[in-house]
C-alpha cells in the first residue's frame, strides 16, 4: 500500500524507528525523536544498498517519488545513485575551488609575501573591486576571452585606462598560476593582447610613480623662479585642473572662507566647483597678498591685466629638469587620476566629477556640479594630506607593480 500526505502527518512516535514503505524501495523512516527522513532501499552488484532521500516535509511526497524515480533510472543504465551523488558532489565542490577567486585569493596569497605590503593590498583591491563581482565565481577553466575582455572594458569605459591594463595582467598572472597547478590550460590574457589602446596613447606626459611624484613636490618646494609661477606650480597638483583653467583663474571665483574655486569650464561650458583642501587654501591666502588687489591669481609677467603666459608651468618645470616626456601642466591630472584610484581607492565617478569630466547618470543625463560635493571634499584633503605624506618621505612604493 502507498503512502498518502495523510498518513504521513499522522505516523506516531514511537521508542523504536518505524518505516513507512511507499513502494519501489522508497520508504519514510520516523525515528524516536519525531524526524521523518526518506530513504531509498536497492541493490547494486549483489548488495543491498541505502541512499537518504532528503527530510519531510522540506521534501514532499511527490519529491520523494521524483528522486526515487531519478534514482532508479541510474540504476536501469548501471550506475550506483550513492556513488553517482558522490561524484556530482565531488564536481561541485572542485568546481567551487577552481573559480577565479579562490585560486586569485590563493596566488595572490602565495606571493604577496614577497611584496611590499601596500602593492599587494593594491593588487588585492583591484581584483576584488573589477574583476571578483562579474566572474569571480567561475571556473576559471570555464572562462573565455570575451568574457575577460568585457570586464576589462568596464574599467577602461570610466576613463581607467591604465587600471584596465593593469588589471589584464594581474588576470594573466593569475591564469598562469592555474596553469601551474593544474587549474587552466591557457593564459586567456594572451588572446586578449592588443585589445586595450595603449597607454602612450595619452597626449600629456604625466608622473604616475609615488616615489617620483615626490620628488617632484619637493622640487617645486625649492622653485627659486618667479613667485607667481612658484605659486602656481605649488597649487597644480592639490586641484588639478586644466593648465588654461587655472593659468586663467580670477580671484572673484574663489571663496576661500568656503574652501570653493567655482567656475565655468571653458572646454564643456558647464559650471565646476573645486573643493579646496586646507593645504590649497593656505597657498591661496599666501598669495593673495602678492596678487589679491588684481584680477587674477597668476597675472603675466608684462602685465597684471592678462594671465601669466601658456608656457610658464611648463618652462618652470623644464627649470627644474623635469623632461616633456615625464610631466607637462595637462600631467598633473592624470597623475591625480590615476593614484587617486590606484593607490588611494577612490570611487572613479568621484574622480571624473571632479576632473571636469562628462560623467552622466544611468538616464544619459548630465550630473549636475553639485554631484558627490560632500564626498569630493573629502577626497580632495585625502589627496593633500596624502601628497603631503609622501612629500615628507612616508613609506610609498613604485605605482608600476612587478610581475609575480
Amino acid at each position: 500500500m502507498t503512502l498518502t500526505a495523510i498518513a504521513i502527518q499522522k505516523a506516531k512516535i514511537s521508542d523504536k524507528t518505524v518505516r513507512l514503505f511507499d513502494g519501489g524501495g522508497l520508504y519514510l523512516e520516523v525515528t524516536p525523536t519525531g524526524g521523518k527522513w526518506w530513504r531509498l532501499k536497492y541493490r547494486y552488484g549483489g548488495k543491498e544498498k541505502r541512499l537518504s532521500l532528503g527530510v519531510y516535509p522540506e521534501v514532499s511526497l511527490r519529491l520523494a517519488r521524483a528522486r526515487r524515480d531519478d534514482a532508479r533510472k541510474l540504476l536501469a543504465e548501471g550506475i550506483d545513485p550513492s556513488e553517482n551523488r558522490k561524484a556530482l558532489k565531488t564536481a561541485k565542490a572542485d568546481r567551487a575551488a577552481n573559480s577565479l577567486e579562490i585560486i586569485a585569493r590563493e596566488w595572490h596569497g602565495k606571493y604577496s609575501a614577497t611584496w611590499v605590503k601596500n602593492h599587494g593590498n593594491r593588487i588585492l583591491r583591484r581584483l576584488e573591486r573589477d574583476i571578483f563581482p562579474w566572474i569571480g565565481g567561475r571556473p576559471i577553466a570555464e572562462i573565455t576571452a570575451p568574457e575577460l575582455l568585457a570586464v576589462i572594458r568596464r574599467i577602461e569605459s570610466r576613463g581607467a585606462l591604465e587600471t584596465a591594463h593593469r588589471a589584464l595582467s594581474n588576470c594573466g598572472q593569475v591564469w598562469r598560476y592555474a596553469i601551474a597547478t593544474g587549474r587552466a590550460e591557457r593564459d586567456l590574457s594572451a588572446d586578449l593582447r592588443g585589445a586595450l589602446p595603449p597607454v602612450k596613447g595619452e597626449h600629456f606626459a604625466a608622473i604616475t610613480d609615488p616615489k617620483r611624484l615626490a620628488d617632484l613636490l619637493r622640487a617645486i618646494d625649492g622653485y627659486q623662479g618667479t613667485p607667481t609661477v612658484h605659486y602656481a606650480l605649488r597649487l597644480a597638483p592639490l586641484v588639478f585642473v586644466r593648465p588654461g583653467e587655472l593659468r586663467n583663474a580670477e580671484w572673484a571665483h574663489f571663496d576661500l572662507d568656503a574652501a570653493e574655486w567655482r567656475y565655468t569650464v571653458s572646454k564643456t561650458q558647464t559650471e565646476h566647483i573645486v573643493p579646496l583642501s586646507t593645504q590649497a587654501v593656505a597657498i591661496l591666502r599666501d598669495l593673495h597678498k602678492l596678487t589679491g588687489e588684481g584680477r587674477y591669481l597668476f597675472p603675466g609677467a608684462r602685465s597684471i591685466k592678462r594671465p601669466m603666459s601658456d608656457n610658464a608651468i611648463l618652462a618652470g618645470l623644464r627649470r627644474m629638469g623635469i623632461s616633456k616626456d615625464e610631466m607637462s601642466g595637462h600631467g598633473f591630472r592624470a597623475t591625480a587620476r590615476t593614484i587617486l584610484d590606484e593607490v588611494l581607492g577612490i570611487r572613479p565617478d568621484y574622480i571624473e566629477h571632479q576632473l571636469a569630466h562628462a560623467v552622466r547618470d544611468p538616464n544619459g543625463r548630465a550630473y549636475n556640479r553639485t554631484a558627490h560635493l560632500p564626498e569630493r571634499k573629502e577626497m580632495m584633503q585625502r589627496w593633500a594630506d596624502y601628497l603631503d605624506s609622501i612629500k615628507l618621505g612616508a613609506s610609498i612604493i613604485n605605482i608600476k607593480e612587478k610581475a609575480a
